[in-house]
């Protein structure tokens, strides 16, 4: 299953961040690398809603292409955060929790699904609504101009990524609240 349609889609978000990355360095003018990167960053981030639906729909799942999923797409935020800090339009500390977030329950998965209780932390609507708003807030970040002379995208995406980070905290703090008693019960 490494070369269905939707682990191909997969694999293109992967493939996408240094692109993403690299456009900063092209010699073109400010605007017009924020633009490429904002449609670049849009595109691929579709592909994460178009692959499950396809994987669902022509019958491709896979547990390869449920573990390669959740990892293409922290790679493509996570290396989005780190641009966007290096431009000076994130804040390190907003990238250090979603980032950190990010490994922490990553590992608290891993381990939970090593204990058999994978079911205690599974993906719960507040892990998807903070998904959402990171979705949105870093090409509006990455854009950082003005859409239809109207709505500046730099304050819209600075708001949102603080919102991020709370649902981060409070997602992960969800998220370990349902861990704990299986933790208690195996550190005896």
């Amino acid at each position: 299953m490494f070369w269905t349609i939707p682990t191909i889609m997969t694999w293109t978000r992967i493939v996408a961040i240094p692109l993403i990355v690299g456009v900063f360095y092209l010699p073109l003018p400010p605007a017009t690398c924020n633009l490429i990167a904002t449609v670049m960053f849009v595109l691929f981030a579709a592909t994460d809603w178009l692959d499950g639906y396809l994987a669902r729909r022509l019958n491709q799942t896979s547990s390869f292409g449920a573990f390669l999923d959740p990892v293409a797409d922290k790679f493509l935020v996570c290396a989005s955060l780190l641009v966007l800090v290096h431009l000076n339009r994130a804040d390190v500390f907003v990238a250090l929790i979603i980032i950190g977030r990010e490994i922490a329950i990553s590992a608290l998965r891993e381990w939970m699904a090593q204990i058999g209780a994978s079911k205690s932390v599974a993906v719960h609507m507040i892990g998807k609504l903070k998904t959402t708003v990171q979705m949105v807030a870093i090409p509006f970040l990455l854009y950082d101009g003005r859409v239809f002379g109207v709505v500046d995208t730099g304050a819209w995406g600075a708001w949102l990524i603080w919102l991020a980070a709370v649902l981060t905290v409070w997602s992960m703090v969800y998220y370990l609240r349902k861990a704990i008693p299986e933790i208690r019960a195996r550190a005896r």
